[in-house]
């Protein structure tokens, strides 16, 4: 009889594929990406509205910089993901992008990378 054991398990994120494929359309997964512009922060390009709203909902108070810790801006996504009460990819990516029909284009790019 084989037997196999596991000696030490990690836990699956559903939404590991998703990150990869949007932080390499957000930031070709440069954690020190800014984008001037839009004062857009790390791999996941936060704005201040978004951690404005992040900290209205959580109370936790990240300030913009914080965004260029990869751990910390997965947080902040990974809260909007789970928050979307979707599972599916393209609902989630379209929602963390924004609104309306241009979301349509990011989703087409987030996809290619899935």
């Amino acid at each position: 009889m084989n037997v196999i054991y596991i000696l030490s398990a990690s836990p699956i994120n559903g939404y590991d594929r998703l990150i990869l494929a949007l932080v390499q359309v957000e930031s070709a997964g440069d954690t020190l990406a800014y984008n001037l512009l839009e004062e857009a922060t790390g791999a996941f390009q936060i704005r201040p509205i978004r951690l404005l709203d992040y900290y209205q909902r959580t109370g936790i108070s990240y300030i913009l910089k914080d965004c260029y810790n990869y751990d910390i801006s997965k947080e902040v996504f990974l809260y909007y993901a789970r928050q979307t009460g979707h599972r599916d990819y393209e609902t989630i990516a379209r929602n963390w992008n924004g609104s309306g029909e241009m979301t349509l284009d990011y989703w087409k790019k987030v996809k290619a990378n899935l």
